[in-house]
Formats: structure tokens, C-alpha cells, sequence
């Protein structure tokens, strides 16, 4: 079997390494040649130039955005003008629901196959090979996919149809996303009401106002740490598709708009290049308090 494999960044670079566990042929494309060496010594094929990945049976994607998926399949010189009857693309990317289901019937008219696969998990899992892979597409197609997925995640699960993945990768997210903005707010009002946040954190990751969002962040926050996750200006599309989905359906989500604004006041303020745990950086120049311990604290620091 022959794998190509499209976009070698922070996730997609440890899970096309992780797919070289299934003994098949490897052909990775990325626009930067950075990591193609480490791929060239595992015996892999590299290039800049897509077209190489064109002939695989299975096209793994993991790209950042609807625009730059769409581009890989349907741009200039896009995957669509050269597949042929019965090759799977395996969408890995997190993109809109409606951008997924476009891609799924254009390539249906070429006669390939296609699998919306997102993933759940930072990049820690990426390596690992432990990632959440939730599917949209036929079952059959699945099916035929599953033993490469096994590669790089340890829950694989199908939804249902074209789609059904990158819903269920949404709705994880939005509430990934409501989680921390909620900490954003709390933590910077318990220490403008004078608790130490050092421990309101311990009793909010050992009680039952933990997450995984307060365990990932709160820890970073108290040591001013917020590159360790994705940057809030990308995760902000998530935020986007939630809202266009509850303007299309008329469903009322009135925490997921307040948590947007959050959001937006982070991306206003220039935050957008932190993680999710920068949004507290909003909250406490409100409030006037910064909530980190105190050898990370700055010396000058006048904190409440």
C-alpha cells in the first residue's frame, strides 16, 4: 500500500511519523522542507511539490484551514484533477462542516473516496500515538482505513455520515473552548477578592470544577506559560462555525456567545498568538491582579 501524507506541522509531522508503523510506502509533501530528512532516514519519500502524493492509495491531510484544504484538493494543480477511481482521501485537519461535505461530493464525482477524520489531542498525544479520531463517511471506507488510524490514536470512532466527524470534533472543541474561558474569568476575580490562585487551583483540578482545560491551563497560567497549546487566533474558526451553525439551525447557545466575546477581547487586546490560557491576561488587566506564583511573578510586579 502506498500512503501520501500532506502537511508536516506540529500535529501532522508526529502522526505521519507514527503512520511508518504500518510497514507501508510513504510519500510526505509539505510547502516547507524542514522536516523532510527525518522522514528521507525512515526511508520515506519528501517533496515540496504535492503531485508526488497524487498516486497514493490512501492521501492523509492535516492542514490548518477550509481555504488551504480546499486548495490542496480542488486548487491549481489540486489532488482532484489526478485521482482515480477508488482512492480514499482521509481528512485529518479540523475544518467546517459545510467546507467538508463540499470537498466529500467533489471528490464522489471523481469516483474517490473520502473520510473526514479529525482529531482530538495536543500534540504530546500526537507523538505518542494516542489520539481521539472521530469519522465521517461511509463505513465501508472506514473500515478499510481503521488499521492505519490505529496508528496514530487509541480511540477510533465512527459517527455516520460525510461530516459527522468534524460536528463531533466541533462540539468537543466548543466545549474545550467555554471550559477556558470560564477559568479565565474566575481565576483573576478570586484574587481580586484576595485568594491565592495557587490554591484555588488545587481545589478547582481536585474538585468538581476540574477540566481538562483547568488542568491543562491553570498549572501554565500560574507560571505565565501560554505557548503550550494553540493559538487562540487559529481555535477562534471554531468559535465561527459554532455561531454559523446556531444562526443556520436557530439553536440559542448563549454560553458559547459569551465565551466568544472572551475570545474576541483576547484577539482585540493582540493576544491571538497565545494559547487558550492567555485569555486571562484580559480578566486581570480589568481587574487589575495577576494570577501566577510567586517565583514566576515579576519582580515589579503590582499585583493585588
Amino acid at each position: 500500500m502506498k500512503i501520501g501524507f500532506a502537511g508536516l506541522g506540529q500535529m501532522g509531522r508526529p502522526i505521519a511519523l507514527n503512520l511508518l508503523k504500518s510497514n507501508a510506502t510513504l510519500t510526505v509533501t509539505d510547502r516547507s522542507p524542514q522536516s523532510f530528512g527525518e522522514f528521507e532516514a525512515k526511508g520515506a519519500r519528501a517533496s515540496t511539490d504535492q503531485s508526488v502524493i497524487s498516486d497514493s492509495d490512501i492521501i492523509f491531510l492535516c492542514l490548518p484551514n477550509d481555504k488551504t484544504v480546499e486548495a490542496v484538493i480542488a486548487g491549481d494543480g489540486g489532488l482532484l484533477g489526478s485521482l482515480r477511481r477508488g482512492q480514499i482521501v482521509v481528512d485529518l485537519s479540523t475544518i467546517t462542516y459545510k467546507a467538508t461535505v463540499s470537498i466529500a461530493e467533489k471528490l464522489s464525482g471523481r469516483g474517490a473516496q473520502f473520510l473526514d477524520a479529525p482529531i482530538s489531542g495536543m500534540e504530546a498525544r500526537a507523538i505518542d500515538g494516542t489520539l481521539t479520531v472521530m469519522c465521517g463517511g461511509e463505513r465501508a471506507v472506514f473500515d478499510e482505513v481503521q488499521p492505519l488510524l490505529d496508528c496514530i490514536g487509541n480511540k477510533i470512532l465512527y459517527m455516520g455520515g460525510s461530516g459527522s466527524g468534524q460536528l463531533t470534533k466541533l462540539i468537543n472543541q466548543l466545549l474545550f473552548d467555554i471550559n477556558a474561558a470560564a477559568i479565565a474569568e474566575i481565576l483573576p476575580m478570586s484574587k481580586k477578592m484576595g485568594l491565592d490562585p495557587d490554591l484555588v487551583g488545587e481545589v478547582i483540578n481536585s474538585g468538581t470544577g476540574r477540566s481538562y482545560a483547568s488542568e491543562f491551563f491553570i498549572p501554565r497560567i500560574l507560571k505565565s506559560h501560554f505557548s503550550d497549546g494553540y493559538p487562540m487566533k487559529h481555535a477562534y474558526k471554531d468559535l465561527i462555525s459554532g455561531a454559523e451553525l446556531g444562526a443556520s439551525l436557530c439553536i440559542p447557545m448563549p454560553v458559547l456567545a459569551a465565551a466568544t466575546a472572551t475570545y474576541q477581547m483576547a484577539l482585540l487586546r493582540g493576544h491571538g498568538e497565545k494559547d487558550k490560557g492567555g485569555m486571562v491576561t484580559v480578566f486581570e488587566e480589568m481587574l487589575g491582579v495577576t494570577c501566577r506564583s510567586p517565583e514566576s511573578a515579576p519582580a515589579t510586579s503590582g499585583a493585588a
